[in-house]
């Protein structure tokens, strides 16, 4: 049945819009946001981080704009979107009567204000997050093959927005038990596993990287109480701004009437146990929990349509949260108004300068998956991300820009290096010298395959790992060096050694196209006392040691 949004709901949301819009397109991008363009220029059922569905937003956007806007369309495009199906989510005719207030609820909500005209993986995660939600009240209401269906693939969308998506499908599950035993239910998941079949296959075929890097290869740190539980703390304000005491309030006193608000409450209130006991291991970043603005905007709306103090105090400070946000989207155009430096301000600047320094030559960037998008966007110029030991894998590490760039004179661009060629100073202050190199060639994919565990690192015995070249030619083995990296148990390195091997066997000089070679080596010393990991890495024509090797746990 067709639905009708009244017409001051709309005459606000095209105002939201026409605001979106004009922001999206005189802000210059976040360094977040130029990666993911880096995505879309290659399209993919999977990236190194993220599921497609951030890059196919991208991708769409660029059909119809140029520049800034050519990447944040469809996102501003799906933030209405959710604002109109949040209105449909909440029930009764009443809700007419507070059109501005629901407005102020939801733009005041500090994530969504900005996901707005920002297009990350939030964006689509938040639309389907809301969609969700909404096809499952009508799936409750009619259970039907239908509904299954429809259920099924917005599920898959879900999964292909962002991997935590899982947590909105798990909790909604949880708190409705008796979907197990109803066919519909079954029905959709198989719909959702069958959709979601293309990414699977992708991470097949790309070892499961992304679910090796969330799960397995992030660095962490010992428990630090304010910048992990503290700061998980701080996030729950901040994604709320002034409402908060009153959001919160209004969440507290709903009472799970149905089986729609039972799976809201367990919606939110599981999103947030969750990362309050991830806390305890690591910091959690603020947009992990913004997936609850969805299911606490539809709670606190309802709660605020039958209780006047708290509709007067949510909407009071929510225009007054809305009046700072204004101030501050101004600030991320305008300079001067922003109170402190963000990653918005001066890159169109910085990568000006240097390509009318350097010309269309490719830039390398050392350890920078932020840097080396921002200025092939900015630039058209060609780039990639060189990481070494000290950095982490990223979308460089599996896509084909070094392919691009091999043969090439290139500049080289590095904070580590003490001179260069050139240098220069970006707006953060951040300062690099760059070196010119006349006919580049790296091997960064160059796979390092050695024992999954070692008990003693003084046992005297000679361990072995192997050298996979996945590269379509010969590689001279007199273009590598060997280098061990140790680890401490958070997966931070700590000491890094040359590595003296003996090739087995003797008169092997090159490794051939998807060949193996298997070396031998002995364990130098660490700096270090006590490991609990260690990874080797290979340099190629003196370049510095890279990534090449997992994390080999000591015991």
């Amino acid at each position: 049945m067709p639905f009708k949004l009244p017409k001051p709901f709309l005459l606000l949301l095209g105002i939201i819009l026409v605001l979106n819009l004009f922001q999206a397109h005189f802000t210059e991008l976040i360094f977040d946001e130029a990666y993911y363009w880096h995505y879309a220029q290659n399209m993919a059922w999977g990236y190194f981080d993220h599921p497609p569905m951030v890059a196919l937003l991208v991708k769409i956007s660029s059909f119809f704009f140029k520049g800034e806007l050519g990447i944040r369309f469809m996102g501003c495009l799906l933030s209405v979107a959710t604002i109109i199906v949040l209105w449909l989510l909440v029930d009764g005719d009443e809700k007419r009567k507070y059109i501005p207030h629901f407005f102020v609820l939801v733009f005041s909500m500090t994530l969504l204000n900005a996901y707005g005209f920002f297009t990350l993986p939030d964006t689509p995660l938040l639309f389907f997050t809301a969609l969700f939600l909404l096809i499952y009240k009508k799936f409750i209401q009619n259970p039907s093959y239908l509904w299954g269906a429809v259920l099924g693939v917005v599920m898959a969308a879900l999964m292909y927005s962002k991997y935590h998506a899982v947590l909105v499908i798990l909790f909604v599950l949880l708190s409705n038990l008796r979907l197990v035993a109803n066919k519909f239910a079954w029905l959709a998941v198989i719909v959702a596993l069958f959709c979601y079949i293309p990414h699977f296959v992708w991470l097949y075929e790309n070892d499961f990287v992304s679910i090796k890097y969330h799960l397995y290869e992030r660095p962490n740190g010992a428990y630090d109480f304010e910048k992990y539980t503290l700061g998980f703390l701080i996030n729950l304000v901040a994604i709320f701004g002034l409402t908060f005491p009153w959001i919160y309030k209004a969440l507290f006193k709903t009472k799970s009437s149905d089986l729609f608000v039972k799976a809201l409450l367990y919606l939110t209130y599981g999103v947030l146990l969750f990362f309050f006991l991830s806390s305890f291991n690591r910091r959690v970043q603020t947009q992990w929990i913004i997936v609850v603005s969805i299911p606490m905007a539809v709670l606190v709306f309802q709660q605020m349509l039958t209780d006047a103090p708290i509709r007067k105090w949510i909407y009071r400070t929510g225009i007054a949260t809305i009046l700072i946000l204004l101030f501050l989207r101004i600030g991320l155009i305008y300079k001067p108004f922003f109170p402190i430096y963000y990653e918005t301000h001066g890159n169109r600047q910085w990568v000006s300068e240097l390509k009318s320094e350097i010309g269309d030559i490719p830039v390398i960037f050392e350890n920078s998956y932020r840097n080396a998008p921002m200025y092939a966007f900015y630039s058209g110029n060609p780039t990639f991300s060189l990481n070494n030991y000290m950095y982490r894998r990223n979308q460089y590490s599996i896509d084909d820009s070094e392919q691009k760039i091999q043969g090439k004179k290139v500049l080289y661009v590095s904070k580590y290096m003490n001179e260069g060629d050139l240098s220069f100073t970006k707006v953060d202050g951040a300062h690099y010298n760059a070196k010119y190199i006349s006919n580049f060639e790296s091997f960064r994919k160059l796979e390092v395959i050695a024992e999954q565990r070692v008990h003693n690192l003084n046992d005297g015995k000679e361990h072995f790992f192997k050298v996979y070249n996945p590269y379509d030619i010969e590689i001279d083995l007199k273009k590598l060096k060997f280098s061990i990296a140790y680890l401490n148990d958070y997966k931070q390195v700590k000491d890094l050694k040359s590595l003296p091997t003996n090739r087995v066997p003797e008169n092997i000089s090159v490794l051939k196209p998807n060949d193996t070679i298997n070396f031998a080596f002995m364990f130098p010393k660490p700096k270090i006392e006590n490991p609990g990991y260690f990874r080797i890495g290979i340099s190629e024509n003196n370049l510095p040691y890279g990534l090449n090797g997992k994390n080999i746990k000591l015991e």
